[in-house]
């Protein structure tokens, strides 16, 4: 098993940046880039906020890498034990640990500066508490100390959209409270199907997710629950007025598309239902803030385009 003192692989440097590229967990931090991007666009309908979009997305996205990477720093030796992750670049000796905090912690700075001069101080600082609250409290405490671990945790997880709203506003609004309620309400039901795929692994490295600690069934149980909480939650935008029937149509559609993968699992109790309900939750994620922008937008554009007989 890799260790602190193992020799580095031997590695171009292309391979090399190319792991540094994978400890930033890039396609975590896409999604999460997304969510902000759209809270910026929902902040601002009438006029693009090109400052606040180069800027954000820059320092959102930096500081997002810094915690990914210092998960994996904190979570090298429970990494090694878990067949999911012992592909990381850490375990596999091709990073030194030592070299992966200093770059974590260079990309957070950077980022904070970039979010502080270029956007705005309260962006900045919710930002950093996101960072420390995934890196440090979720990751060092959190993790390991409680099966309701991804659900208080998941606040740090679901500031993206939050993030984006402050940082063209420069304030907390109840709408982007409410963007931030969904992701908090969808992070369970989507990682705990996750865990119950991977509950082997995580019952070797002595992680006490939920499917460990209360079995599957129990699991299964909580995420349709959830996934019926996340539903109504999802309708929040619509019902105060803020987005419309196109909206509420889309998230009916993809709720009930979630409900029946839940289902699925508690019916057939087979492995396969909890993976393809974890892969659903994500493309979930995406197309129900797709259809926040769509709906919001659709009358605009509108507005503009001509109509001929």
């Amino acid at each position: 098993m890799p260790t602190d003192t193992i020799s580095l692989q031997p590695a171009t440097v292309g391979e090399r940046l190319a792991c540094y590229w994978q400890l930033c967990k890039p396609n975590v931090v896409a999604l999460m880039v997304f969510t902000a991007w759209v809270g910026m666009l929902l902040a601002s309908p009438d006029a693009f906020p090109l400052r606040a979009f180069v800027f954000g997305t820059l320092g959102i996205a930096l500081m997002a890498g810094s915690a990914a990477a210092i998960n994996q720093v904190v979570d090298r030796h429970v990494d090694a034990r878990m067949l999911r992750t012992r592909g990381r670049p850490i375990p596999q000796g091709q990073l030194a640990p030592r070299h992966c905090v200093l770059f974590a912690l260079v990309m957070g700075v950077v980022g904070f500066v970039v979010l502080w001069s270029g956007v705005n101080r309260l962006t900045a600082v919710l930002t950093l508490l996101s960072l420390v609250g995934y890196a440090l409290v979720y990751t060092l405490w959190l993790k390991r100390a409680t099966p309701q671990n991804i659900v208080i945790g998941g606040a740090a997880g679901a500031t993206p959209p939050l993030l984006g709203w402050t940082a063209v506003t420069g304030q907390v609004d109840p709408y982007a409270l409410v963007l931030f309620l969904i992701i908090f309400t969808w992070t369970p039901p989507h990682f705990w199907a996750l865990a119950i795929y991977r509950k082997a692994d995580y019952a070797k490295a002595n992680i006490p997710m939920l499917p460990v600690t209360h079995g599957d069934d129990h699991t299964r149980l909580q995420i349709l629950l959830y996934t019926v909480l996340l539903v109504v939650v999802t309708l929040l935008p619509f019902l105060l007025g803020v987005n419309g029937v196109v909206y509420a149509i889309g998230a009916l559609l993809l709720g009930a598309g979630f409900l029946y993968h839940a289902l699925m699992m508690i019916y057939t109790r087979r492995r396969r239902w909890a993976i393809k309900t974890f892969v659903y939750s994500i493309v979930y994620l995406f197309a129900l803030f797709a259809f926040l922008l769509f709906d919001r937008f659709l009358p605009l554009l509108l507005e503009r385009i001509p109509v001929v007989f």
